[in-house]
Parts: structure tokens; sequence; C-alpha cells
């Protein structure tokens, strides 16, 4: 199906056809047309399959036709300042040639950013994308009405219940008009999103695609080492990978600054993002990675679903996650936009029956590479035992554990914009 095909605002669609879009991915194809009809939504899908372009592009055709200047008239409710700036940047693109104006509301900024907020809040603005607690803070000083709001999408719901939002979204509900049009999106549903999505859909159209599984154009390899062997290893990685944008996820911020600065002494071009910088630093240095200026990214999980960025080649796990559904969404970060990807996790002797785990959760057992002899002895890999006996170079087969080279080559998009971060 092509976008030429919804019938969408001609303005709108000047915007689709300057970013690059032409024919839509499965969950755009089953959720754009139900939204256009009015319908509520719960749709369960992997990230890197165009839900984002899935909810904006129909709420925006709808806006056009139906705007009520001087009002807020759609809140998309985000996890991570992250999510609402890339969906901001992804509406100023798409929204070009249109009326519509909008705003990203996040916790972070300095007081010239909570001014704006307050005008574009107190002022009416089309689109609010934002956090939960930031919008919460806004709302009980008074100046912010919600009476004419059509439509309010909740983006990644199962990640904002992990992270404690539910009351903040409830919150927000109750000042909304109940006759409205409500978007869930969740990467997984357990029973909490469910009870979520009763008390706030009516009747809605439940959407599925491919949850819990990585995309199986991804390579997922594994290196099963003790953990004094994993510095060593991921430098060898690094210098031996072909790669143009390569991020490294580690569970701990302590961790992530260690690394960063063990391969920056390895004269390694690398940046570190985590929760204690300052927000105009970690915009800074995303928009380093998005150019390519910064090739290697070391991150904690805050990343793990709050980037999207089309030429990430590599992803490697320094840790083992403590949820499969965090490694399915680590691993998400590459292979985006039809595209190949490598994602490659360091397992330590006391990781093995956690990566066993995902194994079992994915349904598919990880290629376990050769460590190189240079580094010594490596555990072998035996998740029904507490402990791995040390082994050999040659238990694993290859040849001294050298990575092969990959040479990446952009792929053909469909509903992914040109040059533009896609969730």
């Amino acid at each position: 199906m092509k976008f030429s095909e919804l019938n969408l605002d001609p303005e709108l669609m000047e915007g689709i056809d300057a970013t690059g879009y032409v024919t839509l991915t499965p969950i755009q194809e089953q959720v754009m047309p139900p939204i256009l009809e009015g319908k509520d939504i719960i749709a369960s899908a992997q990230t890197g399959t165009g839900k984002t372009a899935a909810f904006l592009l129909p709420i925006l055709s709808k806006l056009i036709a139906h705007r009520h200047e001087g009002h807020i008239s759609a809140i998309i409710i985000v996890p991570t300042r992250e999510l609402a700036v890339q969906i901001a940047q992804h509406v100023e693109g798409i929204a070009y040639f249109t009326p519509i104006s909008s705003i990203a509301i996040y916790g972070g900024g300095d007081g010239n950013a909570f001014v704006t907020e307050k005008k574009a809040l107190t002022n009416g603005v089309d689109l609010v994308i934002c956090t939960p607690g930031k919008m919460i803070a806004h709302l009980n000083m008074g100046y912010v009405s919600l009476k004419h709001l059509q439509f309010l999408v909740l983006d990644e719901a199962d990640r904002m219940l992990d992270m404690g939002f539910h009351d903040d979204i409830m919150r927000i509900i109750r000042q909304i008009p109940e006759k409205r049009q409500t978007l869930l999106f969740s990467a997984t549903m357990p029973e909490k999103i469910r009870s979520l999505a009763k008390k706030i859909l009516h009747q809605p159209v439940e959407v599925n695609i491919a949850i819990s599984k990585p995309p199986e154009k991804i390579v997922q390899k594994a290196y099963v080492v003790y953990e004094p062997q994993k510095l060593p290893l991921m430098t060898n990685l690094l210098k031996e990978l072909s790669f143009r944008s390569l991020i490294i996820f580690c569970s701990r911020k302590q961790t992530v600054k260690q690394l960063t600065q063990s391969l920056k002494r390895a004269k390694l071009n690398v940046s570190e993002i985590h929760s204690d910088l300052e927000q105009s630093g970690r915009e800074d240095i995303m928009l380093g990675f998005k150019s390519g200026r910064i090739p290697i990214l070391v991150a904690t999980d805050v990343l793990s679903r709050g980037i999207d960025i089309d030429t990430i080649d590599v992803v490697v796990n320094y840790d083992v996650p403590h949820d499969g559904e965090d490694y399915v969404h680590r691993i998400g970060r590459t292979a985006r936009a039809e595209k190949d990807g490598v994602a490659i996790t360091l397992v330590s002797d006391k990781e093995i029956n956690r990566f066993a785990r995902i194994e079992a959760l994915i349904g598919k057992e990880v290629e376990k590479a050769p460590v190189p002899e240079a580094l010594g002895p490596a555990p072998a890999y035996q998740p029904s035992q507490r402990r791995s006996r040390p082994q050999g170079q040659g238990s694993h087969g290859g040849q001294g554990g050298q990575q092969k080279r990959r040479n990446f080559k952009p792929g053909n998009r469909t509903g992914q914009p040109k040059g533009k971060p896609q969730q």
C-alpha cells in the first residue's frame, strides 16, 4: 500500500514526499486506516517498524481538517526526553508545509525553555509531545486547558508504567474530554497494559506486530568470557569491526563512565550518555552521534528505546540485560529501515544463565563466537551449571576469534523518512 492511497491532506503529502515515504510498513498499513476512521487503537509492535509515522500522519491529517486555533488539540505522552525530542523533530519534518504547530515538553531544560512551554500551553498549540512528569508540573500551575483535546497518544506505554508513571498518566487523562480518540502503543502487552487499556480506550482496534523477537536480519553473536576479559575484547572488536555508527549498552552508568574512559585511553573516538549529564550535553552528544562525528556511543538503557537512528550498524551489549525484553529493545537499535545490522553480547561466566533465559525468550540460540587466543582461556557456555570450567579457544571453533569485517550498505526504505530518525 502506498501513502498516496490514504487520502491524506495534500499539504501533509508534500512533507511525506519530501521525507521520502513511499510504501507503508506492516504496522502503518494496519493502523493508519482505522485511525483515519476515528477508531481507538491498542497496538503492539517492535521499535523500528515505523509506528511513529503510523500515528503521526493520520493525526496530523485530521488536525489540519479540524483545527481548534488557540487550543491544545493533541497530546503524545512518551517515557523519555530523547523520545519526545525525536518525535518533535519528526513532526517538524513531515508537517513543514502545513499550518500545524507543535512543541516538545520534557524535564531538564532551563528557565527559557519553561517560559516557551508556558506560552505555548497558554496560547494554544496543535500538538504537544510530553513526558508525564513535566506535563503534570504545568497542569498543576493552572494555566493549561485540555478541554478541546481531540487526540491522546500513549507511546511506549509499557515503559512508562515500568518507570512509575501510571498515576501521572491518569491525572492527565482525568483533565481531558471523554469524547476523544485514544491510541496506545506498547512493545509488550503485560496485564498492567491490558488493565490500563480497559480504563482509557473505547472499543479499540487491536494490532499485533511481531513482539518479543528481534528481526531476523540482525546477525546476533555472543562472546562468553570472564569479566576481566570484557574490556580487552571490546577494544579488539572496535578496532576489527567495520562500521559507521556503533552503540555499546551498559546496565550501570558507572560502567558507562569507566568503559568510556578506557576506550578513550585506547585512542578511540567515543562519547558517553547517561542520566548524570545535563540535558544540553546529552543533546549535543546525540547530535554528534547522528551526524557521524561521534562513531561510538556508550550508553545506559535510557537509550535502549529512546534512540532511533537508521545508520547504527552494530549494537554491543557490554553486559547481559536483566530483562529479556530489554535485550530485544537494545539490539533493535540496529538493522532499521531495511538495513543489515550486527548485535554482539559479551556474556561473563556469571551471566550465562541469564543469557540462556534470553535465548529461550527469543526462541533462538545465539551463535557463540570464539574469543581471541591472546585473551587467554574463556568459560564454556554451560547454562545448566552455576560455574563454567575454563576451556581452550578451540572449543568454539573458528579461527582465533577474528571477527569478520562487514561492509554495511544502505538498504531500501519503506515507510521510513530519508535522513531522519524513525521510531
